[in-house]
């Protein structure tokens, strides 16, 4: 089953040097990002079937993530070029006190110009699973091609796959953030957040059950809440539970997020039953923490997805 992912891909450019912050740091990497793509990098590295939906500049480094995806196996069927905007660049950095720091530009960059017109409608009609985070709700065309996808790809019976990945520095507001979130979280059928967005959603700063449960909604049928180094905690119309994480040497924590959810989908997409069998989910779920584990042991996110072979040797180690 194909697995289609919808929204930003950029350039992140990541210090040559760990513990800095941005004005300190001596020299930029630069690392393909943004986490619609990131997770379906992470899906096509895993054996399965993913295409990418969004916009890049037409310029080097939009022709440059597009042969990224084409090279590790993502259709680029829904790939639009502008030829007035650029692609769109960030600088991130680990601070030494393991925040994460961002600076972005995009002014506006070419993935906040996709017009549902340009819309690939026979590629998303295709997906059995389609995914999608909240970046491309922040402006319009991109917000009205993001909502104009969803509907096509819900009338299609695919299932919806929401990853938030709340970036606050490109929100006008944090209640703007909240509210643009909140505002399509009921068309979601799978929903995964990090403790940090469920502190944000909810304006509590428990992360519990009680906390978690407040985002659930009737059409949803499984809430991911993950917990970094403490693996993730799932919820079900019948159970719920948690999974431990596993220990690695840890580099750099981005992407770590994208390559869970990209196992967990490869997983679900040929088979939506596994939502229902608490045994098969937890299963699932090990593999997710797995690959999300394996991510951070390198630096950037895209290079450092793993492929089954990895997976495998950190499940039986």
């Amino acid at each position: 089953g194909l697995i289609v992912s919808f929204g930003e891909m950029l350039i992140d450019f990541v210090p040559t040097v760990s513990g800095v912050s941005l004005a300190e740091a001596p020299g930029f990497l630069k690392a393909p990002g943004g986490a619609p793509a990131n997770v379906a990098i992470a899906v096509a590295r895993l054996g399965g079937k993913s295409a990418f939906v969004g916009k890049l500049g037409d310029d080097e480094f939009g022709h440059m993530l597009a042969g990224i995806l084409k090279e590790n196996g993502v259709s680029a069927e829904g790939v639009n070029f502008d030829t007035g905007a650029r692609t769109a660049l960030a600088f991130v950095t680990l601070r030494a006190d393991g925040e994460r720091e961002f600076m972005f530009y995009r002014n506006p960059s070419a993935d906040m110009l996709l017009t549902p017109q340009e819309l690939n409608l026979d590629l998303i009609r295709s997906a059995k699973v389609f995914h999608y985070g909240s970046i491309s709700l922040i402006v319009e065309p991109c917000r009205s091609a993001h909502l104009k996808a969803l509907e096509i790809a819900k009338e299609a019976g695919a299932l919806l796959s929401y990853d938030p990945n709340l970036r606050l520095p490109l929100w006008p507001s944090a209640e703007d953030a909240r509210e643009r979130i909140l505002s399509i979280w009921d068309k979601a059928d799978l929903i995964k957040v990090s403790d940090v967005e469920l502190e944000f959603l909810t304006g509590s700063n428990e992360i519990d059950d009680e906390s978690a449960l407040s985002l659930w909604h009737p059409n949803l049928k499984l809430l991911l809440v993950t917990l970094g180094e403490k693996g993730c905690r799932y919820y079900t119309k019948s159970f719920r539970g948690s999974v431990g994480a596993y220990q690695v040497n840890t580099v750099d924590t981005t992407g770590a997020g994208d390559s869970f959810v990209g196992a967990l989908l490869s997983k679900l997409v040929d088979d939506h039953s596994i939502i229902e069998d608490e045994s098969m989910l937890r299963d699932v779920l090990k593999y997710s923490c797995a690959c999300g584990a394996i991510t951070t042991t390198k630096k950037g996110a895209i290079p450092a997805l793993p492929s089954p072979d990895q997976v495998l040797s950190l499940l039986n180690g």
